[in-house]
């Protein structure tokens, strides 16, 4: 049903959304659609990191614990930041 897309059909939907939504907010559906595409790999990453900092063993008694620092998924965004465990580059004992 949906495997026989060709140009003319492309052309044609691509025509209905221009009319559909104006050229003028096109490309601020775009910037945002990025924005969102940036938040959602910024907090894939940052749920890797955290499941494998979480089998890591804890640091030793007299060790100090990893500096914490906040990611934000988007500049200004401060609604959506938390902290997160920096990785050090010393060699967990």
């Amino acid at each position: 049903m949906f495997g026989r897309l060709g140009a003319p059909e492309i052309i044609l939907i691509l025509v209905v959304i221009i009319l559909l939504f104006g050229a003028k907010k096109l490309p601020d559906m775009a910037r945002s659609l990025g924005k969102s595409a940036r938040i959602l790999k910024s907090e894939a990453k940052a749920m890797k990191e955290e499941g494998r900092s979480t089998s890591a063993p804890s640091p030793a008694p007299g060790e100090q614990p990893p500096a914490q620092r906040t990611i934000q998924a988007a500049p200004g965004d401060v609604t959506s930041s938390r902290p997160v465990n920096e990785p050090t580059d010393t060699p967990q004992r």
